[in-house]
């Protein structure tokens, strides 16, 4: 059974960093497209980042040059390091797994104040 789980959320200022994880079970995450996906409140849940097996990456436009996702495959994880946060960042943010089926994990609040 596979599974992810969320970690890293949290209260920052804006400028402030957060590193997000998602440790996942049952499967290599190595093996897998990974992607980070939020959703703001009222609004629909957006790709903000996504790894390919291969480790080639693609972003939001709004995330550019500001959030990194990498993957650490010893560990089975994948990390999104986000920098310069702003307070349109703050949502829910959730590891999401697609292989023969999509697996997402519960979520990581993170909330970036002014």
């Amino acid at each position: 059974q596979v599974q992810l789980v969320e970690s890293g959320g949290g209260l920052v200022q804006a400028g402030g960093s957060l590193r997000l994880s998602c440790a996942a079970s049952g499967t290599a995450t190595s093996s897998h497209v990974m992607a980070w996906y939020r959703q703001a409140p009222g609004k629909q849940r957006e790709l903000v980042a996504r790894i390919s097996s291969g480790g080639g990456t693609n972003y939001a436009n709004s995330v550019k040059g500001r959030f990194t996702i990498s993957r650490d495959n010893g560990k089975n994880s994948v990390h999104l390091q986000m920098n310069s946060l702003k307070p349109e960042d703050t949502a829910v943010y959730y590891c999401r797994m697609r292989s023969t089926a999509v697996y997402w994990g519960q979520g990581t609040q993170v909330t970036v104040s002014t």
